[in-house]
């Protein structure tokens, strides 16, 4: 059945209706022709106009669109948004522009801290005591070229010693002291090479050393396998010459010590051992410093049983030394850190060795690091390689015990106990109230604010003295104490670092120092008497020396003539470079854990492989 309806379109519209299916009307629909043929008939404008308006629309303004392909916009709506958009960018350039013209308001950076001010300055001291050609940039203008012919001029030796440091104000060069000041300087190199490096002083630091080693290398054959002397002095003090070193006429021995000097060759070890951490980066100049320590070590610890120590053989007086157990212990641990070998831990771990050393009965000079007692480095040193390596068996028992020392010595220095006593300006008297305090006391404040760093690296909160636990804080507070005496918190109100603050020491036990370098003739020792003995200030400032310090009742004279106030030393001044280093800048810590450790082999066997993957 079919129905035509009207098409208001043009042409008939043919309907069918019969029982067919929904499938077979859509298959079988007819289209009209005329009706799909725009060519049979033409839309009239009416017509248009009812295709493109909306319902309701007709007879309103004709609404204009914007065709952007996939989507019809109105013409209104459409330059809105690229205002909108233009608009935008407009502010966006201009706060740019804001931005980029208005000056920035940083952070001001803080002002150096007292320690690192203090710093500078006594690293100064290293400079001032140099001997053989002065660097143009040594910067300490009063000092020219001095023992040019050291060595060379006595005619028993007939080798160059030129380089090296005076130890104090007599232009006299011990081995023993001098190692010791350089062993202490790396190892403040190598826990806090960050903090000289912020301080700008990385560099500097690691010159002194450089300078100070290459003289330790000439004491003895360091391009030999073994060796069984070493140089231990050069030159000779004498009250009754008093010159500067650049014009010295009178003669400078050199004393030799053969076959009894364990405790001078351990410890020279040690100092080459140290050195050659801090210049690891340089290959060829470390291993040299290596064999060289190497060749020493060999010597030293060929027999470890009996007392085999090295004595001033030109001063009876100066630096003698009063066992050599410690520096074994001291030097075996520095060259394991150096080469990874475990035979020197071995000997630093021996028991038998740890008693001769005293490391079991205690006595007035526990924990009284110094040029002559190494222990309680040695113990601060073990316990960090039990903290931060943990070799296990065979060393664990010792290192434990060696530990435990090493928390028994921190308590000492907290002013709860009576171990030592103190002034009653604070100042702790290690050595008993005897002269020359402060490098005693600069030493332990190093050990005092590198083990408290130890304890923070290691996420340990404090320590235990008996039943009471104290803060690792404590020991940073005790170094700081000790520190801020020195450097002018104490009676007199006076800095004992030259060069610090206003009020410093003006006459110091210093040859170089007291007499003018254009003011002086080429004459006998009598000639420079005058300046000895003048109560006049020094012409020279020697910048950064620490001298001697007060006595057990805080008193001091600025006597030129007085050694025991007012002379500084080079051992002195490495262990006040230490501890500044130590306090310097906001930072607390040791940053660096494992550089110490780089030589250092795995103690356990590697893990075994992965298995394969599983395969069905």
């Amino acid at each position: 059945m079919s129905m035509y309806v009207r098409n208001p379109w043009g042409g008939p519209l043919k309907l069918h209706a019969d029982s067919a299916t929904d499938d077979d009307r859509s298959r079988n629909l007819d289209f009209d022709p005329g009706a799909l043929s725009m060519t049979s008939r033409q839309l009239d404008e009416t017509q248009k106009s009812w295709l493109l308006a909306a319902p309701g629309s007709h007879g309103k303004k004709k609404t204009k669109y914007v065709d952007l392909g996939c989507l019809l916009v109105s013409h209104k709506l459409f330059l809105w948004i690229v205002g909108a958009v233009v608009v935008a960018a407009a502010l966006a350039g201009l706060s740019a522009v804001v931005v980029k013209t208005v000056p920035r308001h940083h952070r001001p950076v803080p002002p150096p801290d007292n320690y690192t001010l203090a710093l500078h300055k006594a690293l100064m001291f290293f400079n001032a005591q140099r001997s053989g050609p002065i660097p143009k940039h040594n910067n300490v203008s009063w000092r020219g070229n001095s023992g040019m012919r050291d060595g060379l001029s006595d005619q028993s030796y007939r080798k160059s010693l030129v380089g090296g440091f005076y130890d104090a104000g007599d232009a006299i060069k011990f081995t023993f002291p001098a190692s010791f000041a350089m062993t202490m300087l790396s190892w403040s190199v190598i826990e806090y090479s960050a903090k000289y490096e912020a301080a700008g002083e990385l560099h500097h630091v690691k010159e002194i050393i450089r300078w100070g080693v290459d003289y330790l290398l000439k004491t003895f054959n360091s391009s030999a396998d073994t060796t069984d002397n070493i140089v231990a002095q050069v030159g000779q003090g004498s009250s009754y010459c008093w010159m500067r070193p650049e014009v010295i006429d009178y003669p400078r021995p050199v004393a030799i010590c053969r076959d009894k000097c364990s405790d001078l060759m351990a410890e020279t070890a040690a100092a080459l051992a140290a050195a050659s951490i801090v210049f690891k980066d340089d290959s060829a100049y470390s291993k040299k410093l290596i064999h060289g320590a190497s060749t020493l070590w060999k010597f030293a610890s060929k027999d470890i049983r009996h007392k085999n120590i090295y004595t001033g053989q030109r001063d009876a007086t100066s630096y003698n030394s009063t066992s050599n157990f410690d520096e074994l212990i001291w030097g075996g641990a520095w060259m394991y850190l150096a080469t990874g070998n475990t035979s020197c831990l071995s000997v630093s771990t021996d028991p038998k060795l740890a008693q001769r050393a005293g490391a079991f009965r205690g006595g007035p000079q526990y924990g009284v690091l110094n040029w002559d007692n190494k222990l309680p480095g040695a113990q601060v040193l073990l316990s960090r390689l039990r903290l931060f390596l943990s070799p296990g068996y065979p060393y664990e028992e010792i290192l434990r015990t060696f530990h435990k020392q090493t928390a028994d010595i921190m308590c000492s220095y907290l002013p709860v106990f009576k171990s030592f006593n103190r002034t009653k300006g604070g100042l702790i008297e290690l050595n008993h109230g005897n002269p020359s305090p402060l490098q005693h006391v600069v030493n332990a404040a190093f050990l005092a604010t590198l083990y408290a760093d130890y304890l923070n690296a290691a996420d340990i909160p404090g320590w235990y003295c008996g039943p009471d636990f104290y803060p690792a804080g404590a020991l940073r507070d005790f170094a700081r104490s000790q520190i801020d005496y020195i450097l002018g918190r104490n009676p007199h109100r006076m800095s004992y670092v030259v060069g610090f603050g206003s009020e410093y020491p003006k006459r110091v036990h210093h040859r170089g120092a007291s007499i003018p370098k254009n003011g002086e003739r080429r004459h006998d020792c009598k000639g420079g008497r005058k300046w000895r003995d003048s109560k006049k200030a020094n012409p020279n400032t020697i910048i950064g020396a620490m001298v001697a310090g007060p006595d057990k009742h805080d008193g001091f004279r600025d006597v030129r003539s007085d050694r025991n106030y007012t002379e500084p030393t080079l051992a002195g001044n490495a262990g006040l470079v230490a501890v500044l280093v130590a306090l310097s800048g906001e930072r607390t810590g040791v940053l660096d854990k494992n550089t110490m450790f780089s030589s250092v082999p795995a103690m356990f066997p590697d893990p075994p492989p992965p298995p394969a993957p599983w395969k069905p």
